[in-house]
């Protein structure tokens, strides 16, 4: 093969900013800008510099970056949702409202273990992430990591003690008013109300919601008295059972969960209850494995997780910027009509 037949040599070196600025016939300080979305960059000399960039395959370095910024372009997510079920959800809303190749999110694990919590929170703190996610193992306060903290942080689903940080969370109490508005607006009277665990603050909120929305429209809980177990389908089964039992006027059920429904929906098959001709059943979560494969399928309140992460990531995004939030915000339910409580 003659000399003029060789190959092109291509350095096997990465381009750097000079090279695009060298390519694209600017300065280093233009290239930088036009790269970073910088206003006082025309046009026409941003696109130059982007069809260069491309041409290049440049791919900025993210350390030096950070260095001229003081950002890592990653947030820290700490959860205690052993199965994901509450956290995945809250982890797409937040990684929608930081926008795609902007802002990285790193989850971690806690399982409900507060060292394993300072553990991973000493790690992003090594790792300089520019914010924090806590999110909590139930909808309850959780203590507060403190204000010791070189970053700002977001409390989600689960609320922090402290009234100085910013927590964002679901609003159990108009979860239950809306499940019971909807049985009030579909003509059901003797509606009972099963709630799950009572030591848990969001079994109490869907029922004193429920109960008030009751109260508002001249009814009561069918029984007098709505019930407490667990968040179990067997607990469901014998609520249902007690309900029918001694009340067969029943006509609607509030459910604390979608397991304790499914459990109330296997009582009134037994009992030969059509659904939901004889007896509407709502229930909560809106758990996609439950609600679907229930006979009939189940109508539920949706606890909008998504947006509780994206609410959670705008309020970090702006405490970064300086602007810090105090105090509890609320994201509100959704009712998810489906074929057990149709009118």
């Amino acid at each position: 093969m003659s000399s003029t037949d060789a190959i092109p040599f291509r350095s096997s070196r990465q381009p750097t900013l000079v090279d695009v600025a060298k390519l694209a016939k600017v300065s280093i300080s233009t290239a930088s800008k036009a790269l970073n979305g910088r206003s006082d960059v025309s046009a026409k000399t941003r696109q130059r510099v982007v069809a260069a960039a491309g041409e290049l395959s440049f791919v900025p370095n993210t350390l030096a970056k950070s260095l001229l910024t003081g950002r890592t372009g990653t947030v820290g997510l700490i959860t205690h949702d052993l199965e994901g079920r509450f956290s995945i959800p809250l982890l797409m809303g937040a990684e929608d409202a930081f926008g795609l190749n902007k802002v990285s999110v790193l989850l971690c694990d806690a399982r409900g273990d507060s060292i394993r919590e300072r553990y991973h929170l000493g790690v992003l703190m090594e790792r300089r992430v520019d914010g924090l996610i806590i999110v909590g193992a139930r909808p309850d306060p959780r203590p507060s990591l403190g204000h010791n903290i070189p970053m700002p942080v977001v409390y989600a689903y689960a609320a922090s003690d402290d009234p100085e940080d910013c927590s964002i969370v679901y609003d159990n109490t108009s979860a239950g008013r809306l499940a019971a508005d909807h049985l009030i607006m579909s003509g059901r009277r003797h509606i009972a109300v099963i709630g799950g665990d009572r030591s848990y603050g969001a079994s109490v909120e869907r029922v004193s919601g429920a109960v008030e929305r009751l109260q508002e429209a001249g009814l009561e809980p069918a029984g007098g008295r709505p019930y407490f177990g667990d968040w179990s389908e067997a607990w469901g089964r014998a609520a249902m059972h007690t309900a029918i039992t001694q009340h067969p006027e029943t006509d609607g059920v509030i459910c604390g969960s979608d397991q304790v429904a499914r459990g109330a929906l296997d009582t009134l098959h037994d009992m030969d209850r059509a659904v939901p001709s004889s007896v509407a059943v709502v229930g909560h979560d809106n758990w996609e494995i439950l609600t679907a494969g229930a006979r009939p399928m189940l109508t539920s309140i949706d606890m909008n997780l998504e947006d509780v992460g994206r609410l959670a990531a705008q309020r970090l995004a702006e405490a970064m910027d300086g602007k810090q939030s105090h105090g509890v915000e609320f994201v509100g339910p959704r009712l998810v009509v489906r074929n057990s409580s149709v009118a």
